[in-house]
Order: structure tokens, then C-alpha cells, then sequence
């Protein structure tokens, strides 16, 4: 992977962008009574943004984000066998932690909305939408702007961004951090920002179906 593959001004503009669409994301929460409304409408904003950003300020618009046309479906097979084997893992860890009198569920509790419809737009905003625009976000423009010092500073800079990002403060936030790691590592491997968005996207389902058991 390239060491100076997302320039200042790319990353500049999409840090600009992002905090001005969630802090006016969070002013609307106050006032309209459809939070993940505004939540979906936010992340969907922000994906068109980072990739008109990438088109307009890299040249090689946003194949320089890690997303290839012609490698979508590749991307797609090789984010299903990484999230095959990281579910291999977490089970197995899963009956470790149950062994030993602890309950793994706790770690990754989300609190799911109790109508049909909200439960819907949940899955949809929370399973779908925002992983992309998160994979987008963090490992597409952060990832690729702290790659220029090498892997490990930009797998810990980008992986403590996106933790830090989720603020969550009741709790360890185990799933953010594992996540964050494991979306980094996959996207250096395989140079495909489609394989982690992948692994989010069922990661993020897995845990909402598992909440729901």
C-alpha cells in the first residue's frame, strides 16, 4: 500500500465535512422525534461527500480510497471468508468466557428499538449504512492519510479515532476497539476498501440479530 496515498487537503475536507454534518445531525436529534431518521439521512450524506471530495481532490478519485469497480465482488467473497473466520474466533472465545462464569453478550449489548418499523430503519441505518460510511471515513480517508508513517501508526491512529468516535464511556469498548484492528488489518492485506466494509456490515448485523435472541 502506498505510504503517502491520501493527501492533507483530502483528509482535511472529509474531517470539515464530517463534523459539520454530525453536529448538525445532533441539533436535529433535539427536535425531531425520528432520531435514526436523522441518523441515516447524516450517514448518507457523508458518503456522497467523502467520495465527491475523493473525485475532486485525488486524481485517482476514489480508487485512491481502496474502492475498484472491477474488484467489488472480490471484495465481497474476501470480506464473507474474513468475517467466517473471525466468527470462528468469537464463538470460540465466546465459550471460553462462559466457562469461566462470564457473559460474553454483555460486551456487545445494543439497545434495539421495540417497534417493527424502528427495529427495521435499526438494521438498515445501523447494519448497513453506517458501517459504509464509517469504513468510508476511517479507514478509507484516516487509514490511508496515516499510512505515509507506516502500518502500525496508522492501524493504532485510525483504530483509536474510530473507538473515540463511538464515545463509549459506560463500559470497555471492546467491540469498537476489536473491530476497529480487524477492519485495519483487512484493508492493509487486501487493498480493498469493500472487504472491511464487508466485515462491518455483518459484524454489525451479527451483534443486532444476537440482541435480539
Amino acid at each position: 500500500m502506498e505510504t503517502d496515498r491520501i493527501k492533507l487537503k483530502t483528509a482535511g475536507l472529509s474531517m470539515a465535512a464530517i463534523l459539520i454534518i454530525e453536529s448538525l445531525a445532533t441539533f436535529l436529534n433535539g427536535h425531531i422525534a425520528a432520531p435514526i431518521l436523522i441518523v441515516g439521512g447524516a450517514r448518507s450524506l457523508e458518503i456522497i461527500l467523502l467520495l465527491g471530495i475523493c473525485c475532486v481532490t485525488e486524481p485517482g478519485g476514489i480508487k485512491t480510497l481502496g474502492i475498484l469497480p472491477k474488484r467489488i465482488m472480490q471484495g465481497l467473497y474476501k470480506g464473507f471468508f474474513w468475517s467466517a473466520g473471525f466468527g470462528l474466533m468469537v464463538g470460540l472465545t465466546a465459550v471460553i468466557l462462559m466457562i469461566t462464569g462470564l457473559h460474553p453478550v454483555d460486551l456487545i449489548a445494543a439497545n434495539l428499538p421495540s417497534t417493527q418499523p424502528g427495529l427495521f430503519s435499526f438494521f438498515v441505518v445501523g447494519g448497513i449504512i453506517s458501517p459504509v460510511a464509517e469504513e468510508i471515513f476511517f479507514r478509507g480517508v484516516l487509514y490511508g492519510y496515516f499510512r505515509r508513517w507506516g502500518m502500525w501508526a496508522a492501524l493504532l491512529l485510525s483504530t483509536a479515532v474510530f473507538v473515540m468516535a463511538h464515545a463509549i464511556f459506560h463500559r470497555i469498548p471492546l467491540p469498537q476497539i476489536v473491530g476497529g484492528i480487524l477492519f485495519a488489518v483487512a484493508y492493509e492485506k487486501e487493498k480493498n476498501l469493500m472487504v472491511p466494509i464487508t466485515i462491518h456490515v455483518l459484524g454489525n448485523l451479527a451483534i443486532f440479530v444476537i440482541a435480539l435472541l
